[in-house]
């Protein structure tokens, strides 16, 4: 989520990264709403002071024994002022968290411009590309010819997508999870964590999948998704919660399936592990 004082001070830049991102300017109609709101959470404010004050005069007004009717209809009609610039204000707060909520973050300035990844500028090489004497195979046929990879069968089960591995490729990858949460945990601090891999709306919204990811998300009929990223979960341990500087950082690692309808991959690598709706990860937080 954007910081909405930060677009008050600096709307020129907000939009021009927008620009960058290929999206209309948005500081504009962003800040008339912010105004407006502060305006309305005023007059809440304003006229629930006046309500305060009013009832402390129509307690003096009592005990003197005077007419304290027209206090009450003042009274009266501060709080219905009170009510809808209240309403008003949430409104419009809501109207704002959720146009700031549907905008992505805005590129760092060293980041080329460009309108895809072939922009993209290469910094360094590790290692040298291997060059083979013959036509290499893709990693589904190689799969396949050894009999590790089955796509056939997990098509009739769930559709595509989805792969059976067996055998020697399945204990590898169990094996590359169990390495990676033993590392992790054993030399760099983690702690291992089996969370739940179905979670609310509000925490795939603090991860930032929703609102922007939804259509690439599982969701049940209940309410709830599955997780795309162990991140969701891990990162939402300590949500909410104020933490004990001297406990920090906190490290989590999980092991988990991460579920990704992939709505926006159609047509792209339908062949292969690259896009699955179903397969596993260590996740870092």
């Amino acid at each position: 989520m954007h910081d909405l004082r930060w677009i008050r001070d600096h709307p020129e830049e907000f939009d021009r990264g927008l620009t960058r991102r290929g999206l209309p300017p948005r500081a504009t109609e962003i800040l008339v709403l912010d105004r407006d709101w502060r305006a309305a959470e005023t007059r809440a404010q304003e006229a629930q002071a006046r309500r305060n004050r009013i009832s402390r005069e129509i307690g003096t007004a009592k005990q003197r024994g005077e007419d304290a009717a027209p206090l009450l209809r003042q009274s009266l009609k501060d709080r219905e002022t009170e009510t809808e610039a209240a309403a008003e204000a949430a409104r419009l707060r809501t109207q704002i968290e959720e146009i700031l909520a549907e905008l992505p973050n805005l590129p760092a300035e060293e980041v080329p411009d460009g309108v895809d990844e072939t922009a993209n500028r290469v910094l360094r090489y590790h290692g040298e590309k291997p060059h083979f004497d013959f036509a290499p195979l893709a990693h589904e046929a190689i799969g396949e010819r050894l009999g590790l990879m089955d796509f056939a069968r997990a098509g009739r089960m769930s559709g595509s997508r989805f792969v059976v591995l067996r055998g020697a490729l399945a204990r590898l990858e169990r094996a590359l999870g169990q390495f990676m949460l033993d590392l992790h945990t054993s030399e760099f601090g983690y702690l291992e964590v089996s969370p739940p891999l179905l979670v609310r709306k509000d925490a795939v919204f603090g991860t930032g999948q929703l609102p922007k990811l939804e259509e690439d998300l599982f969701r049940t009929t209940d309410g709830r998704y599955l997780v795309p990223t162990a991140e969701v979960p891990l990162a939402n341990l300590v949500a909410g919660e104020v933490l004990d500087e001297r406990l920090l950082p906190l490290r989590y690692t999980a092991w988990t399936p991460c579920f990704r309808s992939e709505a926006g991959a159609a047509g792209k690598d339908t062949r292969g592990m690259i896009r699955q709706h179903q397969f596993e990860k260590v996740e870092l937080v």
